[in-house]
């Protein structure tokens, strides 16, 4: 915009100068055989002149390079002032010439060395106002050379500065994204990563990341890798106080038709579908949710969210997601793997036994009534009511 601005503002200078060289060669080549009527002509010229100069004043006011990068303010000034008694003269020396000649046309007087003195009074005027525009055009071209010489030294810094300010942004975007996949994921293996941003590394301190249930095998099912029962009960404890006002809910989930008495599938195939649906529910895992394989064909999943609502929605995304998975089974083709649940919120005043002990209860009528569902607390009401 500084530029456009630079661009337009000398557009105009140049224009005026122009202008006003256009109305001075006007004023001297009034018709003189209607002197009443060139009179009229040159007052109206000469008011338009005056006009066009303090136009030329105002922009050289707002012409801030001149006044900050080039420094000439003060030279354009004189410049500007010595073209407006230069133009007075002329005025003057015009409206003397032109007196004289209607003066001498009313006494049918032939030219007088007076008239011959106001010509030759107002060449010299004109000369000097036209030298004098020419040698603020010239400048003005050589102002803007300097000008463009320093605009284009500055577009390069500035193109420069901002390459670098965009992979310098870009670079730290990126390790920005890094530290939020890094706290995204609860159980680190990652042991070495070095935290990027101040912020990051305030929220990894208030997470309380120092018990990794990784480290220890016991804690952790041997099939899928995530929480066993007992891990479950220890990354729980960690958790818990790093809620704050959020809403806890536990989901116990089924596997439709697989348990340990009823096994339709081969045992790779087996071990691929309890991994599967354990990396399923792993996507949805935030920072302090907790999720465990709790039997054999059964999960836990314990959600953190700022309403109910949001607990209930994200245990169904996690239902129709182990929904959309296919499995090719060895001589029988593509299967699909479902699973049931029993989903309550749990008060603060109730130990997570308890919340779960409720869960396995509404799982249990769920599955009653048939399967890849999720029932909660009301739909065991409504059986009651049954």
């Amino acid at each position: 915009m500084f530029f456009v601005f630079e661009h337009t503002m000398s557009y105009k200078k140049i224009n005026n100068l122009e202008n006003q060289k256009s109305i001075v060669h006007k004023l001297s080549q009034l018709d003189k055989n209607d002197i009443e009527l060139a009179l009229i002509q040159f007052n109206g010229k000469s008011t338009q002149l005056h006009q066009e100069i303090d136009k030329l004043m105002m922009y050289y006011k707002y012409n801030f390079s001149e006044d900050y990068i080039l420094d000439n303010s003060n030279e354009y000034r004189a410049d500007v002032n010595q073209l407006s008694k230069l133009t007075d003269t002329f005025n003057e020396d015009a409206h003397v010439y032109y007196e004289d000649i209607l003066k001498n046309k009313k006494e049918n007087l032939k030219e007088t060395d007076e008239e011959i003195e106001a010509k030759k009074a107002l060449d010299d005027s004109l000369s000097a106002v036209i030298t004098h525009i020419n040698n603020m055009l010239l400048k003005h071209i050589k102002y803007d050379e300097q000008k463009f010489s320093i605009i284009q030294d500055i577009s390069i810094v500035a193109f420069i500065i901002v390459l670098f300010f965009t992979f310098w942004y870009r670079y730290r975007l990126n390790k920005i994204y890094k530290d939020i996949e890094f706290l995204y994921q609860v159980d680190k293996d990652k042991k070495g990563y070095e935290i990027f941003s101040i912020e990051a590394d305030a929220i990894a301190l208030r997470m309380n990341r120092k018990v990794i249930t990784n480290d220890n095998p016991t804690m952790l099912d041997k099939v899928t890798g995530i929480n066993n029962y007992k891990g479950m009960l220890n990354s729980y404890s960690h958790k818990k106080g790093l809620k704050d006002s959020n809403f806890t809910s536990v989901t116990v989930i089924n596997i439709d038709n697989f348990s340990k008495t009823h096994r339709p599938y081969p045992q790779d195939i087996t071990q691929s579908i309890l991994k599967k649906v354990a990396y399923t529910i792993s996507l949805y895992e935030q920072p302090v949710d907790v999720i465990a394989r709790t039997d054999y064909n059964q999960y836990t999943i314990i959600l953190s969210r700022s309403t109910k609502e949001q607990c209930f929605k994200d245990v169904e995304l996690i239902r129709e997601s182990i929904a959309d998975l296919k499995f090719n089974v060895p001589n029988v083709g593509t299967e699909r793997i479902t699973v049931t649940g029993g989903h309550v919120n749990k008060p603060n005043n109730t130990n997570l036994e308890e919340a779960i002990k409720q869960a396995k209860e509404i799982l249990n009528y769920a599955i009653t009534t048939g399967k890849n569902k999720i029932f909660q607390t009301r739909d065991m009401a409504q059986r009651d009511m049954h």
